[in-house]
């Protein structure tokens, strides 16, 4: 049996696309007759603080699904402080360089981009002894950080990341790339570099739609997962058209967790808030039975980052639900090229509210047909075994 490790800074229990997709990445190697094992802290995120059971632990062993995982130690932090949170991934970064430095790891090795200090250790220390590096980004950093106006251009921090970036780039053996962008952004600094497509396709195993119609309700529109700045699902809910709420013919929900989230709660208590409910984290499985007999799911980012596409598209779209897209880029091709629903220019509030009200004219039977066809065709283009098996076939693992 082929062995191979993953090096994440996410990893169930904890929560989020970033978690769940390298957790579908491993179950699928190990379906694959591979030995996996995972790298990742201590379960701390999305709140910053370690899990009860990883509390007083410099580092755990654990077997989930078969997957051996190696949890080691970290300062977590959620913290606006930029000294605490240099700390925190120092922290981390200083316990995955001594335990790969020292330890035995297998010849192959996927590296997830980013954080980008995590995957440089990471690569600098294989690429020492001469591993296969995959590396697998899922975003474009520094660029994204650049374009949420978290780093400044320029700045020491600015090119210190390019640095970082450029080097895991040169080193690793070969490169995943979630999006097309990603690929078309390394092919520009190393034309040569062997890359494939990546995406983070969901493994649901639901053979038959099993979403419900509820007629003679309002269209219940949902968001669910991070509630982050680059999200921007606080302002979604400061300009979304009150019209169509108010009339009690559309409601907006909210699930899951993060900084906006006490910001959230307080715009809800006040009238702008009518109709817009909000239902905090729920495990992945009780969101998705909660989900059976809601309409739409809405898919936001604050501003077009290139190379990202939102998992949320092809995780809600495998489900069956339609899409109503605000976010710019490659998402937007995907939604449009697969017919799943809606698109709206991203910061274009006018745009968004105007496909609100056409959503809101539609009748519940006519979103229900929507879902079954989504459903179908969904199940034939995001689909992770075929993906996979492709990868697999061209000795990519």
């Amino acid at each position: 049996m082929k062995e191979i490790l993953i090096i994440s800074n996410y990893y169930p229990p904890e929560k989020g696309a970033a978690a769940n997709r390298i957790e579908q990445l491993a179950l699928k190697l190990h379906q694959n007759n591979y030995k996996v094992s995972v790298i990742c802290p201590l379960g701390n995120y999305p709140k910053g603080e370690l899990f009860p059971e990883y509390k007083g632990k410099f580092s755990v062993t654990e077997n989930r699904d078969d997957i051996i995982i190696k949890r080691l130690w970290i300062y977590p932090s959620v913290s606006k402080n930029l000294v605490i949170r240099i700390i925190s991934v120092l922290s981390f970064s200083l316990s995955l360089f001594f335990y790969l430095l020292f330890k035995k790891t297998p010849e192959k090795v996927v590296v997830q981009s980013p954080p980008l200090l995590l995957s440089y250790i990471s690569v600098f220390v294989l690429s020492l002894k001469n591993k296969k590096i995959i590396l697998n980004i899922s975003d474009l950093w520094p660029l994204a950080a650049i374009e949420l106006k978290a780093l400044k251009e320029n700045s020491f921090s600015h090119k210190f990341s390019l640095f970082l970036e450029r080097y895991i780039y040169k080193k690793a053996t070969l490169i995943l790339g979630q999006s097309n962008e990603i690929i078309t952004h390394v092919k520009s600094l190393f034309p040569d570099k062997k890359c494939f497509l990546y995406r983070n396709f969901p493994n649901h195993k639901i053979e038959e739609f099993d979403l419900t119609l509820e007629e003679n309700q309002p269209i219940k529109i949902f968001y669910a997962g991070l509630l982050g700045i680059a999200q921007g699902v606080l302002e979604l809910c400061e300009k979304i058209d009150v019209t169509s709420l108010q009339d009690d013919k559309i409601e907006l929900h909210l699930f899951g967790d993060g900084a906006e989230k006490s910001q959230i709660e307080t715009l809800l208590s006040t009238k702008k808030g009518k109709n817009i409910f909000f239902h905090g984290m729920m495990e992945r499985n009780e969101l998705h039975e909660k989900l059976k007999t809601f309409d739409v799911a809405i898919v936001p980012l604050k501003v077009r980052i290139y190379g990202s596409v939102p998992s949320k598209i092809f995780e809600y779209g495998s489900l069956g639900f339609p899409i109503l897209y605000f976010g710019g880029g490659e998402g937007e091709s995907i939604v449009e090229e697969n017919n799943l629903g809606w698109v709206a220019s991203v910061e274009n509030y006018t745009e968004l509210n105007n496909k609100i009200q056409l959503i809101s004219k539609m009748s519940k039977l006519e979103l229900f047909e929507m879902k079954k066809r989504i459903f179908e065709e969904s199940k034939k283009v995001f689909n992770l075994d075929n993906q996979m098996k492709y990868l697999i076939e061209r000795d990519v693992f």
